[in-house]
């Protein structure tokens, strides 16, 4: 074979990595193109490829000599079973990953991009001695998955094989990892779950049952990751000050925002951004200016309409982050369509189409209109390919680190706090007018009590100093019941005004938790609140008050128990909180609050009885900044028990009427 001397286009050079200059010989020819071998300048820079004739400039024999070896492709037909092409750029190798001897072997024409992939595979070798080169790494899930995310074709293994080694192991290879700077203790899945969002460098999807801390885990990673600000947490609007809550109760000094409303400013100086999603394309180009590091979207089945405002937001936001944690409670494989922007967004690789997706896996069918994707079907198969990106546990599954009862207070922001407010400071006044009165009513009270006595038995004088003052355990119990009873008329306006303004938010909670398919039990004191509960979810829910006769609620328990459609037990605590057995729920919530602990725990454990197989968590929906606070903190740290308020029974310890009253009055 002759010797010669190329000059070639320098634009095809470049795409292809050759000098523009080289010596070389030719294997094979056809009419468009030539197989050429040989080197420029420096030996070692080898051309070894297929060249159009159209970008050759110039030829020129030469005396120098090359030689190919004997068994070079071009000469020995290739039992590499690589195909060559011929492309925009020339003749090109064909882009595939094979097995070769255990390993991927890939191969691929030079070019930086896919060098660059390569490069970052884990183990990966350069095979330079073969024809054609290739390189090799070994075969795990890591390497599965960059090669098929960067659309590498893979031959050589079965669609199980391949499954297998894409979906297997990704939470068994996740550590738990402990977060000392966290200020709340995790439980051992708690920290699985921080371990499987590291492992998944902070692109994940957080699956596990109501009541379990998707959200402590996800503040745990922030945690763990400082460096990793501004953050941006996008939730429904009535989570938001429960996420600011958790977040002062257990992270390290940050500089956190709320925000409302619908004209932005700038939050350039903010840590983390809490939003709902029904704002977040108000404030899209502001929160974009920021470069957020972690997007953490809680309810992440809130954006599963493409057509909506709130999903275009979160996909545009989402195109710019490189840590995105979606959390849910909603079982996926129930109704798969509505989570598949948040598994797009993670791992756009996985089901790059959603009418793929919909087809395989959301029973989709045709209905004469349009499609129908809101059914779930091979959902085996689903919850396996899930389990690269998501990790779900149920209460059953992680009883074992669970206490019996697990307690959690969910703040909610009044909508109308100016009347609430209005009350709130009447009372105050009325409570300081009080004091000021009550000692003069209580002395003159005593006074005239003794001055009878004294009559009685004939006694001339007594001295009413500091002796007849300490004697406040004789006062009328008439005169305590009265004084107690304008007090409580005070603070029911308030309890009253509090579920009122709660109420929406309260509703939208409730809705967002049934949406999981979990049962669910809410204790509330007043009719017009069960009414209002009753009539947002009565087709699914039952009910137990005094309005309800005796031989109806021995039936409304047992729809409870056994019927799977029946979600919701709405209950007084007085009619419903004692007695009955309602463990098919392990979940309870108190829309208001009982006058005394023995009466909370009662209701607390209507679920949890014998026959109940979880951990029971138990919510207490609190109107924020508002006399249910203060009445929740009351009774979770005093613990006091208070009989009959209203016949104004005092026990030994302070009543929580009396701690109250004093709460206001300072």
């Amino acid at each position: 074979m002759k010797t010669k001397h190329y000059i070639i286009n320098a634009g095809f050079a470049s795409r292809q990595g050759i000098p523009t200059s080289f010596v070389a010989i030719e294997l094979r020819e056809t009419k468009r193109a030539l197989y050429v071998y040989g080197h420029g300048s420096e030996i070692d820079n080898i051309v070894d490829c297929w060249i159009p004739k159209s970008v050759v400039k110039k030829t020129k024999e030469t005396k120098k000599e090359v030689k190919a070896s004997a068994t070079h492709k071009m000469i020995t037909p290739s039992k590499s079973g690589v195909k060559v092409i011929l492309g925009k750029t020339g003749i090109q190798l064909d882009r595939v990953v094979k097995v070769k001897k255990g390993l991927f072997a890939i191969y691929f024409p030079f070019n930086k991009e896919d060098l660059t992939i390569v490069r970052g595979l884990e183990g990966r070798k350069f095979e330079g001695d073969n024809h054609p080169r290739y390189w090799t790494c070994p075969i795990n899930q890591e390497n599965a998955f960059t090669l098929r995310k960067f659309k590498f074709p893979i031959e050589g293994l079965t669609d199980k094989e391949l499954e297998k080694i894409l979906y297997s192991g990704s939470v068994k290879s996740s550590k738990a990892i402990k977060v000392p700077s966290f200020k709340k203790e995790l439980y051992p899945f708690q920290e699985k779950g921080v371990g499987f969002i590291e492992y998944r460098n902070g692109r994940a999807l957080v699956a596990d049952e109501m009541g379990l801390g998707k959200t402590i885990q996800a503040l745990a990673y922030l945690e763990l990751h400082p460096e990793k600000t501004p953050v941006v947490i996008i939730c429904p609007a009535s989570l938001k000050l429960n996420w600011r809550r958790e977040i002062r109760h257990g992270m390290s000094s940050r500089k956190v925002i709320v925000l409302e409303g619908t004209k932005p400013f700038s939050i350039t100086k903010y840590d983390i951004i809490i939003i709902n999603y029904d704002i977040l394309s108000h404030w899209l180009t502001e929160i974009q200016k920021i470069n957020s590091q972690v997007v953490i979207a809680d309810e992440a089945h809130y954006f599963k309409n493409n057509a909506s405002n709130r999903t275009k937001a979160v996909k545009k936001l989402a195109k710019r982050v490189p840590h995105f944690i979606a959390l849910t409670g909603t079982p996926i494989v129930n109704r798969p369509a509505e989570i598949y922007n948040a598994i797009n967004i993670i791992d756009r690789s996985l089901f790059p189409s959603f009418f793929k997706f919909g087809k395989r896996y959301c029973n989709a069918t045709h209905n004469g209109f349009g499609w129908d994707f809101n059914g779930s079907s091979n959902v085996e198969e689903l919850h396996e390919k899930l389990g690269s990106i998501m990790i779900r546990r149920k209460k059953s599954e992680v009883l074992k680190d669970l206490p019996d009862k697990v307690r959690s207070f969910v703040p909610f922001e009044l909508d109308n706090l100016k009347e609430y407010m209005s009350a709130e400071n009447n009372f105050k006044s009325y409570i300081k007018e009080r004091a000021g009165k009550e000692v003069d009513n209580v002395e003159s009270k005593l006074k005239s009590e003794l001055k009878e006595t004294m009559d009685k038995y004939g006694i001339e004088k007594y001295d009413f100093g500091d002796h007849i003052l300490n004697k406040k355990d004789i006062v009328s119990e008439k005169v305590k019941k009265a004084s107690n009873a304008e007090v409580l008329v005070q603070i029911e306006i308030l309890k009253q005004l509090a579920v009122k303004g709660k109420m929406k938010s309260a509703i939208s909670w409730i809705r967002n938790f049934l949406d999981t398919d979990g049962k669910l039990v809410v204790f509330a004191i007043h009719k017009v609140v069960i009414d209002a509960l009753m009539k947002e979810f009565g087709d699914i829910a039952v009910k137990i008050d005094g309005s309800v006769a005796m031989k109806d609620r021995d039936k409304a328990v047992q729809q409870f128990q056994e019927n799977d459609k029946i979600q919701l037990f709405v209950g007084n605590i007085k009619a419903a909180g004692l007695g009955l057995t309602l463990t098919a729920a392990s979940n309870v919530a108190f829309l208001e609050l009982p006058w005394t602990p023995g009466e909370l725990s009662q209701a607390e454990d209507r679920c949890h009885r014998i026959g109940q197989e979880n951990s029971v968590t138990v919510y207490y929906l609190l109107a924020q900044g508002t006399i249910d606070e203060q009445i929740a903190s009351l009774l979770d740290s005093k613990g006091k028990v208070l009989d009959a308020v209203l016949d104004g029974v005092q026990t030994k310890n302070d009543s929580l009427l009396k701690e109250l009253i004093n709460k206001y009055s300072n």
